[in-house]
């Protein structure tokens, strides 16, 4: 469906406003944030761009927003359940090798993301770590960082590690194995180069004698022994039906009607977990990139670039594309934005935009919701990272990770 010839420039200039927005994150003067941006752009598009609400709703891809709501409820099930807490706790149990535990935690952070929200992991995992550092006296900014970073990295392993992967799968239809076959390779080699660079540039400098912490805020939830196993059997169940032919969004939409229908918990303490800034910035997204992908600029961009030697969908260029534009417009804007103006017949291409995406998150503080809410959390406990300090570990990383992920796709 293309837009009317006269719409056409009201389109580009409301996307080009829309996307300066995203990249500031906020308007002059306004409240708005992100989500609040994208959400007036999609308005502007049904206002001034002549989108019609039937258009509109053509235009949200509702099996990724079907299939990131049920995974939310899954992860506020086992959140509420205390599973959360208790890996949290038991990682910071290992503090006496800080070698060893710089390790574990990067591992079980890696692998947790890689199935559950990683925003969340970082939510619940970095308060309780941070204060538990500052208790036993070393400096918890390299290990912040780190479960920032392994975040990162874990949630590329699979196609819903992050919202953008869950994204990038619909859109493309990749195949849920395939994708954790093609993938594993380079989200080791970056997991191990990620260890091995932050506790090589932070040993010297491990021990800290800042004041005691002072107590999270936030909210710690005791162990539900039997909602944990519930929860944990149940992901288990849609992690393995993920391989089978059946929509993923009908599994995990399926998982999310078990756990609405608790025994123990509310509905609204559920929903209230769920990450709906998220859900509302995808729709608003999804309005905005398939207005401006109807009238024809994107395919006229493509081709001007490819006139002038620039193949977006050549690895290299694919690659510093999707890390540009994931630490300077925001990841989910980055993807949104890619996933027009790129080919996705081959699944190739569709696998590097999600790993480069996952893996140039870790750039700068920016780069990701994760590192955000890592750097705010510590922030809480009187832990103060600062940008060079993210920077100083996270660069030499990011750099690595990418350079294994190019490596990967050219042999």
């Amino acid at each position: 469906m293309s837009a009317d010839l006269h719409h056409k420039p009201a389109i580009l200039i409301i996307l080009v406003l829309t996307y300066a927005g995203i990249a500031l994150g906020h308007v002059p003067g306004l409240k708005l944030n992100r989500t609040g941006i994208a959400l007036l752009g999609a308005i502007g598009m049904v206002v001034f761009g002549g989108v019609s609400t039937t258009e509109v709703v053509s235009y949200v891809n509702w099996p990724t927003i079907f299939l990131l709501f049920g995974l939310f409820v899954i992860s506020a099930q086992l959140r509420l359940s205390g599973f959360y807490d208790l890996v949290a706790g038991g990682i910071s149990a290992r503090l006496g090798h800080p070698a060893q535990f710089l390790f574990i935690l990067m591992v079980v952070t890696a692998g947790l993301s890689a199935f559950l929200n990683n925003d969340i992991v970082c939510f619940v995992f970095a308060p309780v770590v941070g204060a538990a550092l500052l208790r036993k006296r070393l400096n918890p900014v390299p290990f912040l960082v780190a479960l920032a970073i392994a975040s990162n990295v874990g949630a590329a392993a699979t196609l819903v590690g992050n919202a953008q992967d869950m994204m990038i799968g619909q859109v493309a239809h990749l195949n849920f194995g395939g994708y954790m076959l093609w993938s594993i390779v380079p989200v080791l080699f970056a997991l191990g180069c990620s260890y091995g660079i932050i506790w090589m540039m932070s040993h010297k400098n491990i021990q800290s004698s800042a004041p005691a912490p002072k107590a999270p805020d936030a909210e710690a939830h005791p162990l539900d022994r039997a909602h944990t196993i519930k929860g944990l059997s149940l992901l288990v169940v849609v992690i393995g039906l993920f391989f089978s032919p059946l929509p993923k969004e009908v599994i995990a939409l399926a998982a999310a009607g078990i756990h609405l229908a608790s025994p123990k918990f509310r509905t609204d303490d559920l929903l209230r977990l769920i990450d709906w800034p998220v859900l509302i910035l995808f729709m608003g997204l999804f309005v905005v990139t398939g207005s401006f992908q109807s009238t024809g600029y994107g395919d006229q961009a493509v081709q001007w670039l490819a006139h002038g030697g620039i193949n977006l969908n050549a690895p290299h260029t694919l690659i510093l594309a999707t890390t540009v534009l994931t630490n300077l417009i925001n990841n989910s804007a980055a993807v949104m934005l890619l996933l027009k103006v790129i080919d996705l017949s081959h699944p190739t291409t569709a696998y590097i935009l999600a790993l480069a995406n996952s893996f140039g998150g870790s750039l700068i503080i920016i780069g990701s919701v994760a590192n955000i809410i890592v750097v705010q959390q510590a922030q809480q406990l009187g832990i103060t990272i600062r940008f060079r300090d993210f920077a100083r570990l996270s660069i030499p990383v990011t750099l690595a990770a990418l350079g294994g992920l190019l490596l990967w796709v050219v042999c």
